[in-house]
């Protein structure tokens, strides 16, 4: 689907990722919400961690998700060695603990 949906024009493919968002993203973002208010444990839920998030930001990540040909997945030893090879700061890389876990937060050295 993403090889299909990424090759289309801008336009459809930012309307599709609308689609997805309000079809996908948004029915398992606020169950997993209820189920969070329920006391349940999400932690296994798809999309558990888009449950307090704005719609616009599913659709973004949608269309980051479908709308995009590459993707490229990186170790945290990959994202070291580079910040290190870009001058960062590594004593100050600091990677999510909680999810997102691709997030992480450096200074530039």
């Amino acid at each position: 689907m993403r090889w299909a949906v990424s090759r289309l024009p801008y336009f459809l493919r930012k309307l599709i990722a609308q689609v997805i968002a309000s079809l996908a993203y948004l029915p398992l973002a606020r169950l997993a919400k209820l189920l969070i208010r329920l006391g349940k444990d999400v932690s296994n839920f798809p999309l558990h961690h888009y449950a307090d998030m704005p719609f616009v930001m599913l659709q973004n990540d949608a269309l980051d998700r479908f709308g995009t040909r590459l993707e490229q997945r990186f170790s945290k030893v990959d994202i070291t060695e580079m910040l290190k090879s870009a001058e960062f700061d590594i004593s100050t890389l600091k990677f999510s603990e909680v999810e997102p876990f691709w997030t992480f937060s450096v200074k530039k050295g």
